[in-house]
C-alpha cells in the first residue's frame, strides 16, 4: 500500500472547492459592517442585460457603515439604485448624482438570529457536499478492491484515511461557521 491515499488525492481539489464555496457564501451575509462582497454580485439591468454590479462600478468602503458605488457610466446610476433598493439587504441608498452611498443599518437581534439560522443552513449544505464527495471516493475504493487493484487491508486503511480526512474537513467547516457566528454576535 502506498503511504498516500490516491483516492482522496484524486478528489482533493473538489473538497477544497466545497470549503472555498462555503467561505464565499458566508461573505455575502450581512454582518452590520460594510463589505464590498455584500453588493458586488447584485444583478443590475444595464445595456439590455443583467450584469453583476462589480462589472459596472467601482465599489469602495469609505466608512464601516457605508458602501460607495461609483458607476463607470453615470447613465446607469438609476438602474444600480433600483437594483440596490430591491436587493432586500435593508440598505438605505443615497444618490449624490455622481455615485450611490448604501448605508448599512445596525443589526437588530431578530436580524442576527435570522443570519445565524442561514449560517447553519449553509453549513449543512457544505457538509452534505462533503458527504457526497466522500461517497464517491468510497465507491472508488470499493471498486478497486473488487477489481483486485488493492487488498482488503488496503481498502480498510484507505477508508480509515477517508474518515479522518472528512472529519478534518467537517471541523474546518464548523470553525469557519463559528467565526462568522462570532462576527455576527459581536458587531
Amino acid at each position: 500500500m502506498a503511504n498516500t491515499n490516491i483516492y482522496i488525492d484524486k478528489q482533493k481539489a473538489d473538497f477544497e472547492k466545497v470549503l472555498a464555496h462555503f467561505k464565499d457564501d458566508l461573505m455575502t451575509l450581512r454582518t452590520g459592517r460594510a463589505q464590498s462582497t455584500l453588493v458586488e454580485n447584485i444583478q443590475v439591468e444595464a445595456y439590455g442585460t443583467m450584469t453583476p454590479l462589480n462589472q459596472l462600478a467601482s465599489i469602495s468602503i469609505p466608512e464601516s457603515k457605508s458602501i460607495s458605488i461609483e458607476p463607470w457610466d453615470k447613465n446607469i446610476l438609476k438602474e444600480i439604485e433600483k437594483s440596490l433598493t430591491y436587493s432586500n439587504l435593508g440598505f438605505s441608498v443615497v444618490n449624490t448624482g455622481e455615485k450611490l452611498i448604501a448605508q448599512i443599518p445596525p443589526m437588530t437581534e431578530e436580524n442576527r438570529k435570522e443570519i445565524l439560522k442561514i449560517i447553519g443552513e449553509k453549513e449543512e449544505k457544505a457538509k452534505i457536499s462533503l458527504r457526497q464527495l466522500r461517497d464517491q471516493v468510497k465507491e472508488d475504493i470499493l471498486a478497486a478492491e473488487k477489481e483486485k487493484e488493492i487488498t482488503e487491508d488496503d481498502k480498510y486503511a484507505f477508508l480509515a484515511d477517508l474518515d479522518n480526512f472528512i472529519s478534518d474537513y467537517n471541523k474546518k467547516i464548523r470553525e469557519i461557521a463559528e467565526e462568522k457566528e462570532q462576527e455576527i454576535m459581536t458587531i
